[in-house]
């Protein structure tokens, strides 16, 4: 491989949002996530988890909806904080599988448009959702389901590229350096931003769970078997010749966790 292809040197994302050419270009990336019932399963598995700080951020015992839940991981981390949770995903083969995890009612809808009663819900999450949703139209709504006092929190994990290193390894795996550290995600009246955590920690990985990772990712999701190949072999170049690390190396990937609490401005 020519590592030329990836040089290390590459500036990171300046951006507090991925950058879609139109709303049809972000509806065609998150549309991605629409590929059966072992696609959900495989992203499940291989996905983390969230901070136990991020559930600190919802009020006792609320009663939450979790939008583009995708498969229930955080969903089920508010289940077992004793939270009444609900749960909705844009994704048929998501929703099912995420009923099958967490037990909670499940069903498919949008943050656009949650099918939810007015005024039902204590707060709204949102996790690794928000960059794919138009933040207007989904601002309008939880203004309509979130209870007077009520919050909605937004959270997103993302590989840590502050090392160089892992920049690299990011950018050929096509994970997307498309938030900046300390960035702050848009929102519409009523809400603003009243609060937010920053941590970062690390998840160990061996190089066969890089390639689960990257396979969960939109561009590979959308990609072609020659594009994945592709991917699969640059991956091995930068592990095996590049760095030099043996096939059953475990690296310590960093993560870092930006959540949000939104409050209703007036």
């Amino acid at each position: 491989m020519n590592s030329s292809h990836y040089p290390s040197t590459a500036p990171r994302s300046q951006a507090n949002a991925p950058r879609f050419s139109s709303a049809h270009s972000r509806a065609q990336h998150a549309s991605a996530y629409a590929h059966g019932n072992e696609a959900a399963q495989h992203y499940h598995d291989i996905r983390p988890s969230y901070p136990a700080e991020v559930l600190s951020l919802i009020p006792t015992r609320s009663r939450v909806l979790d939008v583009g839940a995708g498969t229930g991981k955080l969903t089920a981390q508010m289940v077992a904080e004793g939270h009444t949770v609900y749960a909705c995903d844009p994704s048929r083969d998501m929703t099912h599988l995420c009923a099958q995890v967490t037990g909670v009612p499940t069903w498919q809808a949008t943050a656009e448009a949650t099918a939810s009663q007015a005024g039902f819900f204590d707060a709204v999450t949102c996790a690794q959702t928000w960059h794919w949703v138009d933040a207007a139209q989904a601002s309008s709504e939880l203004d309509r389901i979130v209870k007077p006092g009520g919050r909605v929190i937004l959270v997103w994990n993302s590989i840590d590229v502050s090392d160089p290193w892992f920049h690299r390894l990011t950018r050929i795996m096509h994970a997307g350096d498309i938030l900046k550290a300390g960035f702050y995600p848009t929102v519409s009246e009523p809400w603003t931003i009243t609060d937010e955590l920053r941590s970062t920690w690390t998840q160990p990985m061996a190089f066969d769970d890089i390639m689960a990772l990257t396979a969960t990712r939109s561009y590979w999701l959308r990609a072609n078997e020659k594009i994945r190949e592709r991917v699969r072999g640059n991956l091995e170049w930068y592990f095996f010749e590049h760095s030099a690390l043996n096939r059953d190396a475990i690296i310590a990937l960093p993560y870092r966790t930006d959540a949000f609490v939104l409050t209703r401005s007036s």
